[in-house]
């Protein structure tokens, strides 16, 4: 079985190096930022304050990690924010290896995406709207994007669930992934978090990555929040054993592994959550 490509969001070359360094396979700069203050209003998310020129200045420190580059919804030039195109050239210029679209809702501003990229680097979609879900399959028949990840936490808005685990719970993550699946898409979910710890362990999600032929996760803000931290050697010892251990983990996981009894176990934690809400 192969591992999961581990995902760390941060726009500082020092945590870059250490995260590459334990091992991390893709750094993650998180431009996104039009509109998602009142998406995700009252929620405890971060709302990031990277910049273009992180993209640069982070690229200079990586040696074998690639750089992900998150940028905004499909959008044109207006009161000083420049348009996707302008900020996908900016991007690659820059040293993106990969460049992500968010909250998109129709195909059209898939092919904008495209377009935009002109194949220059590898594209991945997010799917996080109901609307993508529903054009899916459409989605897939252009055959021109190299990846795509389920973000749980939009998309559990844009359905209307209380919490963003529900996804895994109803089938929801499971009937995307099985349309991606039989396309050959290369494709991830949601986050993870240190082994040992989350809502749901880490351990249970990491196993149905695997049920579910996930590759890619990202590690979420409760795996190293370095923004509550100033020891730079802590953190380092953090992304190291934390990635050491994700590992290891990953490493007792066979064929015969009891995957539907871990599922049956998830939906039993999401219903303890969500009837606490």
């Amino acid at each position: 079985m192969s591992v999961i490509k581990l995902m760390f969001i941060t726009n500082r070359a020092d945590i870059a190096e250490i995260a590459e360094n334990a091992g991390v396979d893709r750094i993650f700069i998180d431009l996104e930022s039009l509109g998602k203050a009142e998406r995700q209003g009252g929620l405890d998310t971060v709302m990031s304050d990277h910049k273009i020129e992180d993209v640069k200045t982070v690229k200079a420190v990586l040696k074998k990690a690639e750089l992900l580059v998150r940028i905004n919804p499909v959008h044109d030039a207006k009161d000083g924010i420049i348009s996707t195109e302008e900020e996908i050239d900016k991007v690659i210029e820059n040293g993106a290896d990969i460049i992500m679209l968010p909250y998109y809702k129709t195909l059209e501003e898939v092919k904008r995406f495209i377009g935009a990229v002109h194949g220059r680097v590898k594209t991945m979609l997010l799917i996080e709207t109901a609307e993508a879900v529903d054009i899916l399959d459409d989605t897939l028949k252009l055959n021109a994007i190299n990846e795509y990840h389920i973000g749980i936490n939009d998309l559990s808005l844009s359905l209307n669930k209380k919490h963003m685990f529900e996804l895994l719970a109803d089938g929801t993550v499971e009937s995307i992934t099985k349309k991606l699946k039989k396309a050959g898409a290369f494709y991830g979910f949601g986050g993870i978090a240190s082994i040992g710890r989350g809502d749901i362990p880490a351990e249970r999600i990491i196993l149905e990555h695997y049920r579910l032929g996930s590759k890619m996760a990202i590690l979420s803000r409760s795996f190293c929040n370095v923004s509550k931290m100033s020891d730079i050697d802590l953190i380092r010892q953090k992304f190291d054993s934390g990635v050491n251990l994700i590992r290891y983990f990953e490493g007792t996981i066979v064929d015969t592994t009891d995957f539907e009894g871990n599922r049956a176990e998830i939906k039993k934690i999401v219903k303890e959550l969500t009837d606490r809400l």
